[in-house]
């Protein structure tokens, strides 16, 4: 049974929440709070799984909250915020500070039904408030890297695009890969994050803050750039086309019927194939589901190289498992070594 501490200032937020996911038999609502010193308390006493807390609240915020409870009672958090770019970056602050995930206020305005929805929500609070925190440091400014000592692919064409896909937990740890790479990183980089619309930009602005290399949204038409990673806008797809040698160019499309999640991970991931063909490496991330396994295959069958992240570090286990399960994973290594990799395996 997984026990669940609401921390929200709405009682009908609180109400909604609670419906959602007792729903399900293995998940309990042990206690609600109604803003972040009762939060903190409640954490102290009730010792819950994993804590749904919202942003904005009176006496005592979120991150206040948040900050005080990875100090002194450290516990899975999902933070639950409005979709909009104010609330993304707060989110995105919360997510460095120890939050493992977040989860849209405004439930009904996402592109996804909200039958859907709820599945995921009571997926993520399973998942999470299963395993617990993950095996990962904060990671805000970039540290000593641990370098791989063998360089063993399957393949050993040129690597001429890195392909990364992620959701639950996705930030914290892209945010620990992209932190770690250098400036003249001499590839591009494509990022499919599963994220509202609202979040890719203050995201990759964040991204581009904290590191050496250049991190932007990718945007409709531009020119792919080497030593530039470019994050998936959260509207659409992203894909990219290679127009002649020495160009290539994204596109970024919002109908793909049968891609669930956007941005999708195989949409991106199947046109660096199509265009890289044995020249394309993927990594694949924390997160829920198997977007990405498509992908995944058809990279390692063309001839590129592909790398998973170890269950050790995931927030879920779910898209590396797939990938792994499937053996189509040449290595499967925690995130503190992904950065390492990549650079080597260019």
């Amino acid at each position: 049974m997984v026990k669940v501490l609401i921390v929200d200032d709405s009682a009908f937020m609180r109400n909604a929440l609670a419906s959602m996911i007792t729903a399900d038999p293995e998940i309990q609502v042990i206690g609600m709070a109604r803003d972040g010193i009762e939060a903190v308390e409640k954490v102290s006493q009730l010792k819950p799984d994993i804590v749904t807390m919202d942003v904005e609240m009176p006496r005592m915020n979120g991150l206040e909250a948040l900050r005080q409870i990875m100090a002194n009672n450290p516990v899975p958090v999902l933070m639950v915020s409005s979709l909009t770019t104010d609330d993304a970056k707060t989110t995105l602050e919360a997510l460095d500070i120890g939050a493992v995930d977040f989860i849209p206020k405004n439930l009904s305005d996402l592109s996804i039904n909200i039958v859907k929805i709820k599945e995921i929500l009571i997926e993520k609070i399973k998942n999470i408030g299963k395993k617990g925190l993950p095996l990962f440091k904060r990671i805000s400014r970039p540290k000593q890297l641990k370098m791989p000592t063998t360089t063993d692919y399957t393949a050993h064409r040129k690597i001429n695009v890195v392909t990364i896909g992620s959701s639950t937990g996705g930030p914290r740890a892209l945010q620990n890969i992209i932190c770690n790479l250098p400036k003249d990183f001499p590839v591009p980089i494509l990022i499919a994050q599963h994220m509202p619309p609202s979040f890719t930009k203050p995201f990759a602005e964040r991204l581009n803050q904290l590191s050496a290399i250049e991190v932007k949204e990718a945007e409709n038409g531009e020119s792919v750039r080497k030593g530039v990673v470019y994050i998936a806008p959260g509207k659409g797809h992203m894909s990219i086309l290679r127009k002649k040698i020495t160009e290539t160019t994204i596109s970024i499309t919002e109908n793909k019927g049968e891609y669930i999640y956007k941005p999708s991970v195989d949409v991106l991931m199947l046109s660096a194939v199509e265009n890289f063909s044995g020249h394309v490496l993927g990594v694949i991330l924390t997160g829920l589901g198997n977007d990405g396994l498509k992908g995944m295959k058809e990279i390692k069958n063309s001839g590129g190289r592909t790398i998973a992240e170890s269950e050790k570090t995931c927030v879920i286990f779910g898209m590396p498992k797939v990938v792994v399960e499937a053996g189509v994973a040449d290595k499967v290594v925690p995130i503190d070594e992904i950065a390492g990799e990549i650079i080597n395996s260019v």
